[in-house]
């Protein structure tokens, strides 16, 4: 909401936003109810920016999280989704993978870990 209001005076970064929160909720993008591969792929990584946005700058996210704003219900399924999109985000440098606070490569890493804003936020 706070992005919509900033449409007019910042739209530079206030319209991405908006479009991330949109797309993150299936009101923009392929239909929810329909969901294809990428469809899927594309509202997860709105959704894991949209939350790192909402939280301090060096705040985490836990990737259930993002699967459970993308995926409803059935977020579980997602889970496998989410660990590959967050290795793309983290190739590009938008996100950090951590695991109990240190850098971890997310197609190797076992067990919880988490998603912070990267060098190229």
């Amino acid at each position: 909401m706070a992005a919509r209001r900033l449409v007019r005076t910042d739209p530079g970064t206030a319209r991405p936003r908006v479009q991330d929160a949109k797309v993150a909720l299936g009101e923009r993008g392929d239909p929810w109810w329909e969901p294809t591969a990428a469809g899927r792929r594309e509202r997860v990584a709105a959704a894991i920016r949209v939350l790192l946005r909402h939280r301090a700058a060096d705040s985490s996210i836990c990737p259930s999280e993002a699967a459970r704003v993308a995926g409803g219900e059935s977020w579980r399924d997602l889970m496998d989704v989410v660990r590959e999109v967050a290795a793309e985000l983290s190739g590009e440098g938008t996100v950090v993978v951590r695991q109990k606070g240190a850098e971890v490569d997310v197609t190797t890493a076992t067990g919880p870990v988490r998603l912070a804003r990267g060098p190229a936020w």
